[in-house]
C-alpha cells in the first residue's frame, strides 16, 4: 500500500463533493467509504483514498477545500505508508467492492443505484409523437 488519505465529513453530499474534488485533483483511487450515524447527531461519512504520497496529499487538500464550501469537515489525514495491520485488517471492512458486489473497478458502475433506470428511461423516450390524442374541437 502506498499512502492512505481520509476525509471525514458531516453529511453524504459533503463527502461526495470532497471525493469528486479529490479524484479530479490527483491520481488517487477511492478505496473505501465508512458511514457512521451519530457524528454531531448527523451522518458522518469518511472517504478513503489510495495513491502515492504526493497525490494523496494533494487530493485530500482539494477534497477538504471543496467539502468546506458545501458542509462541515470533521477531520482529514494522510498516512504516508499505512502499516500492514491497518491495510490488512481495518481497511477491508470499508472496501467499495464489498459494499457493491458484482461491480468491479474495470467496468462496473458503482454509482448505478437502480440498474433498471436506463431501461425505464429508454422505454419512456420511445413514445411515438403520432400516438397523441387528435381530438377535434
Amino acid at each position: 500500500m502506498q499512502a492512505l488519505g481520509l476525509i471525514e465529513t458531516v453529511g453524504y453530499s459533503t463527502a461526495v463533493s470532497a471525493a469528486d474534488a479529490a479524484v479530479k485533483a490527483a491520481d488517487v483511487e477511492i478505496v473505501g467509504i465508512e458511514k457512521v450515524i451519530g457524528v454531531e447527531s448527523y451522518l458522518g461519512v469518511t472517504i478513503h483514498f489510495n495513491g502515492d504520497v504526493a497525490a494523496v496529499k494533494s487530493a485530500v487538500d482539494a477534497g477538504v477545500s471543496a467539502a468546506e464550501r458545501i458542509g462541515k469537515v470533521i477531520s482529514a489525514h494522510v498516512i504516508p505508508r499505512a502499516h500492514s495491520e491497518v491495510a490488512g485488517k481495518l481497511l477491508p471492512n470499508f472496501k467499495l467492492e464489498d459494499m457493491y458486489p458484482g461491480n468491479d473497478a474495470q467496468g462496473g458502475n458503482r454509482l448505478e443505484v437502480n440498474p433498471n433506470r436506463k431501461k425505464q428511461a429508454k422505454e419512456s423516450s420511445n413514445v411515438n409523437v403520432n400516438d397523441t390524442d387528435k381530438s377535434s374541437g
